[in-house]
């Protein structure tokens, strides 16, 4: 018999695409700002370095060195910057634009509608999230997901950002779940996987990049379609 009751799962890069919903939203950015007559010759240039930027600001978000608000901003300030623009009020407009475009895209990765309308007769399913409030739900309800999910837990909400235990002990202290009845599906070992697995949590690791791991997972897939063997 099936223990668990319910399902957590990881939002971007797990069911919402984020790499290329990401891209489209910066396509559209580039070309509103004409960036390219501001010295930015080339969007993949422009691209490949804000993802650099924002990789690293990013690790240093969660690990509560810097703030959203340091960070929303410094990631387009510091790309501009790179391009020889010393512009911060053309940093805090793209910054605006991006929260407010990026919800509205909604690629998602094959099989998602399928495997949540398969799993949603079957089990209670929560959304875990290190990403921002004003988008994350925005993001849910554009792209048809809010329907498959009883509870949207954002690291914001939960004071903690994942891999912390007190993230995910938030969240099941929240949806009434317990360690023993639930599962985390997420792409990111790192924070989805290992901050699971420390507090006690069984893991399905979505490895859609087939990439070397160093810890094992309770299981591995590397489609969504694949959980269904699981659950």
């Amino acid at each position: 018999m099936n223990k668990y009751k319910h399902i957590f799962f990881d939002l971007d890069r797990t069911l919402w695409d984020f790499d290329e919903n990401s891209k489209e939203t910066l396509q559209d950015i580039y070309k509103k700002y004409n960036l390219h007559a501001r010295g930015v010759h080339s969007f993949e240039i422009f691209h490949s370095t804000y993802k650099t930027i924002n990789k690293s600001l990013w690790a240093d978000y969660r690990l509560g060195t810097i703030t959203k608000d340091f960070l929303s901003v410094q990631r387009y300030h510091k790309t501009l910057q790179y391009f020889i623009i010393e512009d911060l009020e053309l940093a805090t407009k793209i910054s605006s634009d991006y929260i407010n475009i990026s919800p509205t895209k909604t690629r998602l990765f094959p099989y998602t509608h399928e495997l949540l309308s398969y799993l949603n007769s079957k089990y209670t399913m929560h959304i875990i999230t290190n990403g921002f409030n004003e988008v994350q739900f925005k993001k849910v309800k554009n792209a048809g997901l809010e329907k498959y999910f009883t509870t949207i837990i954002t690291s914001e909400d939960a004071g903690a950002k994942k891999p912390d235990k007190k993230s995910f002990y938030y969240a099941l202290e929240n949806t009434g779940a317990e360690i023993e009845n639930s599962i985390m599906i997420g792409d990111d070992l790192k924070t989805d996987i290992i901050g699971a697995k420390n507090t006690g949590i069984d893991q399905i690791f979505v490895n859609y990049k087939k990439t070397n791991k160093d810890i094992t997972p309770t299981y591995e897939v590397f489609s969504l379609k694949d959980i269904e063997n699981i659950l």
